[in-house]
């Protein structure tokens, strides 16, 4: 019977084992809590509660860097988009009600402001789901690709401008075709 009944000070091994016995007044004592082995309300398995938890750099849990203040973003760089948007308006009245080879200067204003309207739009979209620290090669690739594919929009409807027939009268050209 020996083997079966355990000596008291084996019964104290640890939390949570339960050791084999045939009484019912060690089971009992076996079952109750120990005072020497609780956790305390500040303390995780041993290991000090700090405020603000365990911090793991290099990871997803990193607090987001905020960039230098700068003129060119911000509440400036709000206003001058909100500002070329609502200047798009007459920009293109003013194009559909007169021809674009009559004024070649109307007809470069409105080519201008709508790749740059596009060009920010773009570039929303790329710094929102291509975040560098998401996507650290793939986002400085997209951005340079819009830049790229920007000045190459503008060097087009130059040409485009200054050697053919112009942007507002393609237009016009298309739509009564």
């Amino acid at each position: 019977m020996s083997l079966l009944r355990q000596t008291p000070a084996t019964l104290r091994t640890g939390l949570g084992s339960r050791s084999l016995h045939t009484s019912r007044v060690l089971s009992i004592r076996v079952s109750a809590p120990r005072r020497d082995a609780t956790v305390s309300a500040n303390e995780t398995g041993g290991f000090k509660y700090v405020a603000g938890g365990p911090v793991l750099k290099g990871t997803v849990n990193d607090a987001n860097t905020f960039p230098e203040p700068s003129k060119t973003h911000g509440s400036y760089h709000w206003a001058f988009e909100r500002t070329l948007s609502a200047a798009l308006i007459p920009i293109l009245g003013g194009a559909v009600v007169t021809s674009g080879t009559a004024h070649p200067i109307l007809d470069a204003v409105l080519a201008l402001s709508l790749v740059v309207h596009s060009h920010i739009g773009f570039d929303a979209s790329i710094t929102d789901y291509f975040h560098p620290r998401k996507w650290p090669v793939v986002g400085p690739i997209m951005t340079w690709l819009l830049r790229l594919a920007t000045g190459g929009v503008v060097w087009g409807l130059y040409e485009f401008n200054t050697n053919d027939i112009g942007l507002t009268e393609l237009v016009r050209r298309l739509w009564t075709a």
